[in-house]
């Protein structure tokens, strides 16, 4: 029976959502600091379009998958609907065409690397670490 009872559970057992350690992206200086700090920690920015239904899909799955901490990385959540200017900066300094979602790992100072789209899930984070 458990498996029928997961499989028609009723509502009253709710599935908690997982909570990721998102640092906001929405200033322009942050991307000074950034660079700076990725000389010591691997920086990550996740570029998200909160309009736009495959990278909700993606997202989730990233959610779903991610098993790091604090001390391994800096996770950046860029919402690039309201912070476009912060967005477009990123391409910028970074050296990297804009994409939706996109992943940035930044590294001494530069990107070492990139994903968009279902691609986002199969970047091997740990390599960066």
């Amino acid at each position: 029976m458990g498996l029928l009872n997961k499989l028609f559970r009723g509502d009253n057992e709710a599935k908690e959502d997982k909570v990721l350690p998102w640092i906001p992206l929405n200033e322009l200086t942050q991307l000074d600091s950034i660079k700076n700090q990725s000389d010591t920690k691997t920086q990550v920015i996740f570029k998200h379009s909160t309009r736009c239904g495959i990278s909700r899909m993606v997202m989730k799955q990233f959610v779903d998958a991610y098993n790091f901490t604090e001390k391994d990385l800096d996770l950046y959540y860029l919402d690039l609907l309201n912070y476009r200017e912060v967005s477009n900066e990123v391409g910028y300094k970074f050296q990297v065409l804009h994409e939706s979602p996109q992943l940035l790992v930044i590294k001494n100072g530069a990107v070492v690397s990139h994903a968009s789209h279902g691609a986002i899930n199969a970047l091997d984070l740990n390599r960066f670490i």
